[in-house]
């Protein structure tokens, strides 16, 4: 599905960081060289190469290079798999956006089985290179994610963040936390789990 619309023009989705700019845009075939150098030899997160929400644990027993190729087949297959922010020409963040259709692993967790029948997208998780981290790369994100979801006509984007004000959370907050959500107007619906809402924006309320 097509979640940007021409993404050599994104200039609604580009935000100031700091005294640059972060262009936001759709992965396509053309950008996987940057996705590719974002995420590096290590492969975002432990090899993982956003696969978790889709394959569950098992990426782990996958290799690397399988689970890389998996992600570089979806997008040279035109799935547009999430979104890439950029500091002029340097990849500097990502965030998986799909339907929640597209994440199966989602509900074999019982804390985030479906709420509802409606046919959401999902923020799903991110990854912030190095030096950018905590500067509100997940904030522009998150931003360019409600509008993008908006334009591929989802009724609301849902996200799986980690609440860190709960007891015991986790501080591996790969998949966002909740106060992060919330200053973007996510609201909670279901909490299954202490530290792991259910959080979603309705999306009428966004511009196109």
């Amino acid at each position: 599905m097509v979640i940007s619309d021409g993404p050599r023009n994104p200039a609604d989705m580009t935000k100031k960081q700091g005294n640059s700019k972060l262009t936001i845009l759709s992965v396509t075939p053309d950008l996987w060289p940057q996705l590719d150098n974002l995420f590096g030899k290590s492969g975002a997160s432990n090899g993982c190469w956003c696969m978790y929400w889709r394959l569950g644990g098992a990426y782990r027993d996958t290799a690397r290079g399988a689970n890389k190729e998996a992600l570089r087949q979806l997008v040279q297959h035109g799935s547009q798999p999430g979104l890439l922010a950029f500091d002029g020409e340097l990849p500097v963040g990502w965030c998986q956006l799909t339907p929640r259709d597209a994440l199966r692993w989602l509900d074999r967790m019982w804390w985030f089985q479906r709420v509802d029948d409606v046919p959401v997208w999902s923020i799903s998780c991110f990854f912030v290179r190095k030096g950018y981290r905590r500067q509100g790369v997940m904030t522009q994100l998150i931003a360019a994610a409600l509008k993008a979801a908006k334009r591929a006509k989802a009724p609301a984007l849902e996200a799986y963040p980690i609440d860190t004000d709960a007891p015991k959370s986790s501080s591996n907050i790969f998949v966002g936390t909740a106060a992060t959500f919330s200053r973007a107007g996510f609201k909670v619906v279901a909490r299954r789990a202490s530290a792991r809402p259910i959080m979603r924006h309705d999306l009428k309320a966004i511009a196109r």
